[in-house]
């Protein structure tokens, strides 16, 4: 099986393809287990090939179609669509936004349709296409209302995936990832940055600034079950999912304050001491507007999981990275 994962040097990408090569095959469309012969992987830095035979790294421009069909053909049967511009960054940036998460993503479910041999196509959406008004609990069909560019983005590229598998052109399914935390390495321009920084820095000796309150509510979802989740998605038989393609991904409501507690349960209060509280009126704009929960029934009832505790996380994450606390 060929399988492309654009995004392929950033951090999603690169943990799912090292899961996909250490599997070494992936349920196909039929529900028969195929061996991964090739994956590619695209963005625009040259990925890390694992020193993998079946790696194909590729540097190249998403938006641009001749990109898209360098690596696009008839034998691709997997395509993962992680590329896109983070939240805070496509605000700033309105431009490179559009082309990045909407010009890009269309582009790619156009060259498919070209192709001609309807690939299953994963699109990693957001709780961003989310905001306004919300239910305590946001339904899996709850109106999107996007409070950002980034949101909005998002929200238009999940359309037309749905229109696009309906249609037949792709066999797609769009995953709602919640916030994934914690994530490693150094601060992006997320708005949800914070959620990952005032864990990590703070096991890492470093002090971290808060830009919310500790009542703002996020969705989280760890980097292990994020890779998970994504995998477990591609699987879902088409018939399973009927005309109705976008999944909410189960995760873990939990307020800053409970993320502090958390942290401070496996890891002390020295620990917790690093984190500072500065409110930042843009950050909180942003965040604010995304649902704190969200129903994940027929994402569970699909057979999609979510991870137990925060403080579960956090162990997690600090057994990943070989922290010491």
């Amino acid at each position: 099986m060929k399988i492309l994962i654009t995004g392929g040097a950033g951090f999603l990408g690169q943990r799912l393809a090292r899961e996909l090569l250490s599997r070494g095959e992936l349920k196909g469309a039929n529900g028969q287990r195929h061996p991964v012969t090739e994956l590619v992987l695209l963005d625009v830095v040259r990925p890390s090939d694992f020193g993998d035979a079946r790696v194909r790294a590729e540097v190249g421009d998403i938006a641009e179609r001749s990109v898209l069909e360098r690596v696009i053909d008839t034998e691709t049967a997997a395509i993962f669509h992680l590329a896109a511009i983070v939240s805070g960054q496509a605000e700033a940036d309105f431009d490179l936004g559009m082309r990045i998460n909407l010009d890009a993503s269309r582009l790619l479910l156009d060259v498919c349709r070209a192709r001609g041999h309807r690939p299953r196509v994963v699109f990693t959406s957001s709780v961003a296409v989310y905001g306004g008004d919300l239910p305590d609990v946001v339904q899996n069909d709850t109106v999107l209302n996007p409070q950002s560019s980034y949101g909005t983005q998002k929200a238009i590229a999940e359309l037309l995936l749905n229109d696009f598998a309906r249609r037949g052109f792709v066999d797609g399914r769009v995953l709602r990832l919640p916030t994934i935390s914690v994530r490693p390495g150094k601060p992006n321009a997320a708005a949800s940055s914070f959620a990952s920084g005032i864990i990590r820095e703070p096991l890492n000796g470093e002090t971290s600034v808060c830009p919310v309150s500790g009542s703002t509510r996020l969705w989280l979802l760890s980097p292990r079950q994020a890779i998970l989740s994504l995998i477990a998605g591609w699987e879902i038989e088409s018939e399973a999912l009927g005309i109705h393609r976008t999944l909410n991904l189960p995760g873990i409501s939990v307020s800053v304050d409970d993320m502090v507690a958390a942290l401070r349960e496996v890891a002390g209060d020295e620990v917790v001491k690093r984190i500072e509280w500065k409110a930042d009126p843009r950050v909180e704009k942003i965040v604010g507007s995304w649902p704190g929960q969200w129903d994940t029934s027929r994402a569970t009832q699909l057979g999609l999981k979510g991870d137990r505790t925060f403080a579960d996380v956090i162990r997690h994450y600090i057994e990943d990275e070989g922290i010491r606390v």
